[in-house]
C-alpha cells in the first residue's frame, strides 16, 4: 500500500468546525460521508466525526433512519468496540462522532501483508465475537461485518460502524422496504437469500472473515459480490473447502459457517473456542505491528492551541 498511512491534512473545501468541533485532518471518505480527525469538545480525546453527504442530508427517509441507526448504536457499549459518544441528525447536514482509534483495517492488512498467522487470527476472532457479543446484548444485529469494519491496533482488534445494525427483535428495521442492505461477500446464507436475520447470522460472517485472515482467500471462493453470496445462499448443497485450515481453526470455522443459524456457536461460545492469549501487546505479526505504529504515528493530533497540521 503507498502513500503515507493515517490521516491526511483537511482540504481547502473541507470544513473547519462543526457542531463546536474544531476539525484538525481527514481520515476518509466513503459512500455515506467524509470523516474527520479532531477532539472532544474539551480537547480530552481524539474522535472520528463522520459528516453526511449533502445528498443524502436532504433526503428525508435517510435522515429517519439515520436517526434511528445512531440512537441504537449509542446504546452499544462493550470491549473492543468502537463508542458513538456525540451526534446531530437534526443538522442541516447529520453528524456522528464515534471515539477515534488509529490502526490498520484488516482488509488493507491482507492486501498488503498476506495471511495472518494462526494465533493472531484466533485473537482476532475471539476479540471480535466479545464486540458482538455487546452488540446482540442491545438486542441489535451488526449485519456488516467484514474485513473493512475490523481496526487492527497494537491494543487488539476493533469492531467498526453500526450504521446498518438492526434491532434483533425485527421491530425497528433501519433499513428501507426491499433494499438489502449489508456486503454481499460477507453475508450469512439466510442474509443472501433474504430470511430474517438473528446473532446467528453475524457469527456465520465472522467464520468467514477468520477463514480468509488465515489464508488470504474468501472460503467462498473468487468472484463479484453477488457470485459469491450465491454460493453462500447454496452452501447446504456445496459447503465451502476447509481442510487447508489447520486445528483448531477448522472446527471453529465449521461450526460458525454451519447453513442452519441455530447450529452455529454464540458468540462467547466462539471466543472460548478461539483460546486467544491475554497478552496483545504482541497479538501482530511484525510487519503488520509496523504498519500499525505509522499509522499511530501520524494520527497524532497538533497542539490543540493551533490549528496547523504538522
Amino acid at each position: 500500500m503507498g502513500g503515507t498511512r493515517g490521516p491526511e491534512p483537511l482540504r481547502e473545501e473541507d470544513p473547519r468546525r462543526i457542531a463546536g468541533y474544531a476539525l484538525r485532518a481527514r481520515i476518509g471518505e466513503g459512500g455515506m460521508g467524509t470523516v474527520f480527525l479532531t477532539r472532544t469538545r474539551g480537547d480530552a480525546l481524539p474522535v472520528a466525526l463522520k459528516l453526511i453527504r449533502r445528498e443524502h442530508a436532504e433526503n428525508e427517509k435517510f435522515r429517519r433512519r439515520f436517526a434511528r441507526e445512531v440512537q441504537a448504536a449509542r446504546t452499544v457499549q462493550g470491549r473492543h468496540l468502537v463508542p458513538v459518544v456525540d451526534h446531530d441528525a437534526e443538522a442541516e447536514r447529520p453528524w456522528l462522532a464515534t471515539r477515534y482509534v488509529p490502526g490498520l483495517p484488516l482488509d488493507e492488512a491482507l492486501r498488503e501483508f498476506g495471511p495472518l498467522p494462526l494465533a493472531c487470527v484466533l485473537q482476532l476472532t475471539a476479540c471480535a465475537a466479545h464486540a458482538l457479543s455487546a452488540v446482540h446484548a442491545a438486542g441489535l444485529i451488526h449485519r456488516d461485518v467484514k474485513p473493512a469494519n475490523l481496526l487492527l491496533t497494537a491494543q487488539g482488534p476493533w469492531l467498526l460502524d453500526f450504521g446498518i445494525a438492526r434491532a434483533a427483535d425485527g421491530t425497528s428495521a433501519l433499513t428501507t422496504v426491499g433494499r438489502m442492505v449489508g456486503t454481499p461477500k460477507y453475508m450469512s446464507p439466510e442474509h443472501a437469500l433474504g430470511r430474517e436475520l438473528t446473532p446467528a447470522s453475524d457469527v456465520f460472517t465472522l467464520g468467514l472473515i477468520a477463514a480468509e485472515a488465515a489464508t488470504g482467500r474468501h472460503p467462498y471462493g473468487e468472484g463479484g459480490g453477488l457470485v459469491v453470496a450465491t454460493r453462500i445462499a447454496g452452501t447446504a448443497h456445496e459447503p465451502p473447502d476447509l481442510s487447508a485450515h489447520p486445528e483448531p481453526l477448522r472446527h471453529l470455522l465449521t461450526a460458525t459457517l454451519s447453513p442452519r443459524p441455530e447450529d452455529r456457536p454464540s458468540t462467547n461460545e466462539l471466543a472460548s473456542l478461539c483460546t486467544p492469549t491475554h497478552n496483545l501487546s504482541t497479538w501482530l505479526p511484525p510487519a503488520v505491528s509496523t504498519a500499525v505504529t505509522s499509522v499511530e504515528r501520524a494520527s497524532a493530533l497538533p497542539d490543540p492551541r493551533t490549528s496547523r497540521w504538522p
